[in-house]
């Protein structure tokens, strides 16, 4: 399978890389090596987007693999553009960053959030997995790397309030991670709809049979040796068996204080599922 193919030979790649050659440095943003380099990020804005393209944005380790299964896999700007129409995007990166053609051209763009605590627990076992950060870097110190941002992609809590200004733009549309565990279905029927997609009910059914995580974890070989990585639990509220009282407390006063008050920090519902 190409797909697999190709996430196998970038991990080892990656392992085979010191600590500090595995992310670099952007415009005060850590990325990692093994899906990026500086060179494409300079070159980003050059990209021209199509009017009908399918954005899929999220910050590391909300689900967007889960949700979004056997989307195609698109790593160089001139494949992209060789591509018909329509194409996939997947991207992690926040507004300011995405190439401005993608607002210009109303390119539609589906925002998939996730709750910061579970966020931070999947990506602190992600980042091991992939050799991002130490094999002896314990998940205290991962939390204030995570608290304060310095983590790749960046700070969870600057994405938020950045996405959060878009938040009433017609082309974009807002979903948690939370929501799709909850209601798979009613989920899936608003993201067609957005799309302009036209599903049937047995097709629904069968989508949600086939992105369920359990299907999703045994079938993690479709993603190569990665998958067994990008799968591990799938439940919300994992990071109750995680924090601590006092990382607890400082991921609640840094919620509180950054975008707890934002129409987007709502939604996330932190209420009811980053309270104990």
């Amino acid at each position: 399978h190409a797909l697999s193919k190709a996430l196998d030979e970038r991990l080892e790649e990656n392992e085979k890389k010191a600590l500090s050659e595995r992310t670099f440095m952007y415009d005060g943003v850590l990325y990692p090596t093994m899906v990026c380099c500086p060179e494409i990020l300079k070159r980003i804005h050059t990209f021209r987007a199509r009017e009908d393209d399918i954005i899929l944005v999220s910050y590391p380790k909300t689900g967007k693999h889960h949700s979004f299964a056997r989307n195609a896999f698109v790593s160089k700007q001139r494949l992209m553009e060789k591509l018909p129409s329509r194409r996939i995007i997947k991207t992690h990166l926040n507004p300011q960053k995405l190439p401005k053609s993608v607002f210009e051209q109303k390119a539609k763009i589906l925002v998939l959030l996730r709750n910061p605590k579970d966020t931070a627990v999947s990506f602190f076992h992600f980042s091991k997995g992939i050799r991002l950060i130490s094999d002896q870097e314990t998940w205290d110190e991962y939390f204030e790397a995570f608290i304060t941002g310095k983590v790749v992609y960046g700070s969870y809590f600057d994405y938020i309030v950045e996405w959060n200004k878009y938040l009433d733009d017609s082309n974009i549309f807002f979903i948690t991670y939370e929501e799709i565990k909850e209601n798979p279905a009613s989920s899936l029927k608003k993201i067609a709809k957005f799309f302009d997609f036209s599903v049937t009910e047995e097709k629904i059914e069968s989508i949600v049979k086939e992105t369920h995580f359990e299907t999703m974890k045994n079938n993690a070989g479709t993603f190569g040796k990665v998958g067994q990585i990008l799968f591990r639990k799938g439940i919300v509220g994992d990071w109750t068996s995680v924090f601590s009282e006092s990382q607890n407390e400082k991921m609640d006063r840094k919620f509180e204080e950054t975008v707890a008050k934002t129409k987007l920090g709502m939604k996330l519902k932190y209420e009811v599922y980053c309270k104990n």
